[in-house]
């Protein structure tokens, strides 16, 4: 398709109809071909539904046939729509949430998995996912930790590129559909951990921290990239032409669509930042922004912006090419219904190949924090297990669950009937899972009665799938009261409980930590949630997950992160308070569990690192490398991280950052080494110089198993 050529030939109404996105509930008709009430509510008129550009939540091969049929029917140049949906961990066969995915530190597995979702999401029609979803967070209040990777730029950075790449597939491998990272930028830096609240940091921590792994999408060659709901530094991110046409277009190279989040584009008036409809399309458009999500005023308001010459029609025509591109490579215009085929989504679409990988990521999700006395695994022989908790037969999948159906996955409660076949299970609630419930002592006296009968307990403890997510913000992230009490009685009433965690966030585990003798992060695993919780608590599969965000010891540490700085009076050597040093008057500093950090079944020994050479010379490489060994009697992987502390720069440095990991599997007694290569390009920050560059100095060389490590090497870079 000559896509040019086609532009010459719409109309102005045509045009900006393609910068319009609107939800499936808008685009519906009646049977008489009257407007239904969304079109109404946003004074939509027939003429402007018909050419619309594309289509938000709307998702089955049958009625994106049908839909298409309809819009190109109605359209005056049969241009197809675009259909989009946010599939963040799964399109129907649901994975680990992207948090859980973040504690793989397996980027190949992500892409695996972005892969699948992709080939269910095609047969059904879309063309788009709103993911990945890339905010780095730190603020374990915020709902929207689930949807990230964590909080490391250097981690979140290799997972967005691998979703890119899995969803897209260089756009050449059937199946494939356009990936769209989001929410450019630094939406996990909402102040208070409170969703769409304001951002306000320095450009400093931008390029250095919450910058990354938006660019590693755009540099993998993400085909869009939707702005984010809040302000960053007073400016909307939906009209910041700093953010979008400064640094995304011009510095990054990114000359593909930019779209505004769920009614962002009139979210500039109630921020304050433009006075109107009008100003908010002015502003929108003229930043860089192509397609506004859920708004009007790009239809509304555009054509008198020209008129006076606030916009431009070339700034327009920009704009309208872009997503013409796209419709054009993906090959809509020859066929409109891309690979929406129901025979083969019947077949295709929670097909058992796709269940087991999404139980192999939950089961490579799960992060073991504690393992007193082994109680974990639990015997997969026993005659009597108990299963206590609020969660025992929920049908938890996780947020954005796409098509994903509650109907389809497995409950705990199934999963360890299908494990233990021949044992007897004792069920008790123990409490609801509330949010702030406190302690129902009838119920835990149930609870209590199973424990006593059984052999091993596992209790099923944390927060409720629908308590984290979009608009899921918190300010108390301890465990209830009522779960506190419960898994003191049953931990009292049978030693051998292991207890494992349901979470879409960090929460604070103190209490727990101190009473259970096994605990283990579940997250929230997806379809295949009972399967998992059951392979992992009965020895079937074995725990090599690491945390990808910090878990505190209490809420009053939040936002916590193990990439900090130091101060001028610092506390992190001594921990316990100290006067007039940085430092809490009750509770110590540290986290509960850092960053990296998960048990195994196996135990690991690491040595020290040891320098191929020092120093490092500008242009060349050195090789750091450590001893890992198996020092138990049962296999095992292990995740080895490198982490770099810069000593001494034009401006202060964290004190460590996460430079690289790698996997190994070592049966039982089996050692091997490790080697990191270490050059110049890993030492460059945005320095005082306002660029990315290396500075010559000292540098210290860590690696270990988790980010909490003492024991390190030296070198210089000259």
């Amino acid at each position: 398709m000559d896509i040019k050529k086609l532009l010459s030939q719409m109309s102005l109404t045509e045009k900006l109809g393609e910068l319009s996105q609107y939800n499936m509930g808008v685009l519906s008709t009646t049977e008489t071909g009257d407007l239904t009430g969304p079109a109404n509510d946003l004074k939509l008129t027939k003429e402007e539904l018909a050419v619309v550009g594309s289509v938000l939540g709307y998702s089955s091969a049958e009625g994106t046939k049908k839909m298409q049929d309809e819009h190109i029917k109605n359209h005056p140049h049969g241009i197809p729509l675009l259909f989009m949906q946010d599939i963040i961990h799964g399109y129907r066969t649901n994975y680990p949430i992207p948090l859980g995915m973040g504690a793989t530190f397996d980027p190949n597995l992500m892409e695996e998995c972005a892969r699948m979702s992709a080939k269910e999401a095609a047969v059904n029609g879309l063309h788009v996912t709103f993911n990945p979803m890339v905010d780095l967070a730190r603020d374990a209040r915020w709902g929207r930790c689930m949807e990230t990777t964590g909080e490391d730029p250097y981690l979140n950075s290799l997972m967005s590129a691998a979703q890119v790449r899995g969803y897209q597939s260089d756009m050449n491998k059937e199946y494939s559909i356009a990936a769209c990272v989001k929410h450019y930028a630094a939406y996990g830096a909402a102040e208070a951990g409170r969703d769409y609240n304001t951002v306000d940091v320095s450009e400093r921590s931008l390029r250095d921290y919450y910058l990354p792994a938006y660019k590693a999408a755009v540099d993998a060659g993400v085909e869009m990239v939707m702005s984010s709901f809040n302000l960053v530094n007073g400016v909307p991110s939906t009209g910041n032409k700093w953010l979008l046409d400064d640094v995304l277009r011009k510095e990054w190279g990114f000359d593909k669509i930019l779209i505004s989040d769920y009614n962002a584009v009139y979210e500039m008036y109630d921020h304050g930042y433009a006075k109107d409809a009008k100003d908010c399309a002015e502003k929108a458009i003229n930043a860089g922004m192509d397609i506004e999500m859920m708004t009007t005023c790009y239809l509304k308001e555009i054509p008198a912006l020209i008129e006076e010459g606030k916009v431009s029609m070339e700034t327009v025509d920009k704009a309208v090419l872009r997503v013409l591109d796209l419709k054009n490579r993906l090959g809509l215009f020859e066929n409109p219904y891309y690979y929406a085929d129901k025979e083969k989504a019947d077949k295709i679409v929670f097909c058992d190949e796709h269940r087991a990988l999404a139980r192999l990521a939950g089961e490579k999700s799960c992060v073991l924090l504690k393992n007193d006395n082994n109680v974990l695994p639990l015997n997969e022989h026993s005659k009597t297990v108990a299963l206590i908790g609020p969660f025992i037969e929920e049908p938890m999948i996780g947020g954005w669950p796409g098509a994903g159906s509650r109907n389809e996955v497995v409950t705990p409660l199934t999963g360890v009937k299908n494990l233990l076949k021949d044992a007897k299970i004792l069920t008790a609630k123990g409490c609801n899972g509330t949010l702030k419930e406190q302690p129902d002592y009838k119920m835990i006296k149930q609870a209590v009665k199973c424990a006593k009968k059984a052999e091993s307990v596992v209790l099923v403890l944390g927060e409720h799938d629908l308590m984290a997510g979009e608009g899921k913000s918190k300010t108390d992230i301890n465990i209830t009261p009522a779960q506190v009490e419960l898994c003191k009685a049953v931990c009292k009433a049978n030693k051998n409980t292991a207890v494992f965690i349901y979470t879409g966030r960090p929460l604070v585990l103190s209490e727990i930590n101190d009473i259970a003798p096994a605990i283990a992060i579940i997250w929230q695993p997806g379809t295949e949630n009972g399967n998992v919780l059951a392979n992992m608590a009965f020895g079937k599969a074995n725990f090599s997950g690491k945390l990808p965000m910090t878990f505190p010891r209490a809420v009053g540490q939040v936002p916590i992160y193990y990439n900090f700085y130091t101060t001028g009076r610092p506390n992190h050597e001594h921990d316990l308070p100290i006067a007039y040093r940085s430092a809490y008057q009750d509770e110590r500093n540290s986290p509960l569990y850092p960053f990296g950090y998960g048990l195994s079944y196996a135990k690991f020994e690491i040595s020290d690192p040891v320098l191929s050479s020092n120093p490092l010379k500008r242009g060349e490489t050195l090789t750091a490398s450590v001893v890992v060994k198996n020092v138990s009697d049962v296999d095992g992987e292990e995740t080895v991280q490198l982490y770099i502390k810069d000593c001494y720069a034009s401006l202060a440095r964290p004190i460590k950052e996460l430079k690289g990991f790698k996997k190994v599997n070592l049966k039982a007694g089996e050692e091997t080494t490790i080697c990191f290569e270490i050059s110049e390009k890993q030492l460059e920050f945005f320095t005082a110089n306002n660029v990315f560059e290396a500075e010559n100095g000292d540098f210290k060389v860590f690696i270990s198993n988790n980010s909490n490590v003492k024991t390190f090497a030296t070198f210089k870079l000259i």
